[in-house]
């Protein structure tokens, strides 16, 4: 037998996931990113060198401020309307890709334009999915 749809339009699909899973996946996926992140930070830093005790501390610390900072833009960035939450996430893409570059030894014109290039892809495709699955006060209307 077929459900109705909500007034709003379209019938949502069901939730298949507990509560404890999202919540595993809210803090787990920035962790996981974070490490990886991190290490591959240091790698660009270590640049086929030996691994040192500060290169081991740099990537603890990148990986880090990574998690930190992934967690608080995913926290508050859907709190903002939708050009400014397009705008936070794509800022956040494209520092850290800026960062990654830097760490290879390139100059930081290169750094900043391929940091700014990322951020500018990232903010359309942002854009775009919350202009087309939200209405002005950020409802969801899909």
């Amino acid at each position: 037998m077929a459900h109705a749809a909500p007034a709003g339009g379209f019938a949502r699909t069901p939730d298949v996931f507990s509560a404890k899973v999202h919540t595993a996946a809210r803090y787990g996926i920035p962790v996981v990113l974070g490490l990886v992140y991190g290490y591959w930070a240091a790698a660009n830093r270590r640049d086929g060198g030996p691994v040192t005790g500060w290169n081991v501390l740099f990537g603890c610390v990148t990986a880090i401020a990574f998690i930190v900072l992934c967690i608080a833009v995913a926290t508050f960035a859907p709190l903002l309307k939708r050009e400014l939450h397009s705008a936070v996430k794509s800022g956040f893409a494209g520092a850290a890709v800026g960062f990654l570059y830097s760490q290879t030894g390139e100059s930081v014109l290169r750094s900043t334009a391929l940091g700014l290039a990322v951020a500018a892809g990232v903010f359309l495709v942002f854009f775009y999915r919350y202009y087309t699955h939200e209405d002005g006060e950020g409802n969801r209307i899909r």
